[in-house]
């Protein structure tokens, strides 16, 4: 057995032979709802977050996912909320065993020029696809520490989280961000066999999208670029949460079509 193939063995053991678990953040629809159906015919429990005004969408996707074979709850919470994230994660735990893949995908968007963005529409940014991704990283951190068994953390950067666009200053400021705290929740992680990476898509066909393409086209901005479906997202997760993904970490994986070259 090569050294590699010892090590993915030595980890699938170590997690001592139970199924899996994982929590997707922004889950009611879009690319989190891609990932948690792919996680779930990957043979993980999935729980399923989203506001709570989006209950009955999150209910859907559990029974999607239950008619997979996998367990599933619904965990609606505000992720910029600490205490609720907080309890979020302790709830799956305890209902579902523990938590081995937490992927923080929610966020929003806004399409606006820097002249013209106002300080609250900044704050309100930087607090949903920031705030939230620090708790998400440090409650799930925690979590799989105690567990002792490592686990996988994966958030959602952007294209626009590796180059600057007119029309999304603030969009960027936060994916650039998600980098930054991805990499350096990697180097603090890693003595805990925890692998903490993101996927930072170009433009995928989810509601998002589309008003990501209406905003440049009201800029009069060329959006001639690769688009693709979700599941090109949602397989780049699923490999980032397998066992055998040990070696990456730190990592913010491109999944433009060619968009923009690291």
């Amino acid at each position: 057995m090569s050294a590699a193939s010892s090590r993915v063995a030595q980890i699938a053991e170590h997690v001592g032979g139970h199924t899996r678990v994982a929590l997707v953040t922004g889950a009611a629809q879009g690319i989190g709802l891609c990932i948690a159906l792919r996680l779930a015919d990957d043979g993980l429990d999935v729980a399923v977050n989203d506001l709570s005004s989006k209950v009955d969408l999150l209910e859907e996707v559990v029974l999607k996912i239950r008619e997979k074979g996998r367990r599933s709850i619904a965990v609606p919470a505000d992720v910029t909320q600490d205490q609720q994230v907080k309890q979020m994660i302790a709830t799956v735990a305890e209902k579902l065993g523990g938590l081995d893949v937490m992927v923080a995908n929610a966020g929003i968007l806004l399409v606006k020029p820097l002249l013209e963005t106002t300080p609250d529409e900044w704050d309100r940014s930087m607090t949903v696809n920031t705030r939230s991704m620090m708790l998400s990283y440090k409650y799930a951190a925690e979590q799989m520490i105690a567990q002792g068994r490592g686990g996988r953390i994966i958030g959602a950067s952007s294209i626009a989280g590796k180059k600057g666009s007119i029309g999304l200053p603030a969009y960027c400021a936060t994916k650039f961000a998600v980098r930054g705290l991805t990499q350096s929740a990697a180097e603090e992680l890693a003595k805990h066999n925890i692998t903490v990476n993101a996927y930072a898509p170009g433009i995928i066909t989810t509601n998002m999208g589309a008003d990501l393409a209406a905003g440049f086209e009201s800029l009069r901005i060329d959006t001639a670029v690769p688009v693709a479906e979700p599941e090109v997202v949602s397989s780049v997760v699923s490999f980032l949460a397998k066992p055998e993904s040990y070696f990456i970490t730190g990592q913010s994986l491109s999944v433009n079509g060619g968009a923009y070259f690291d």
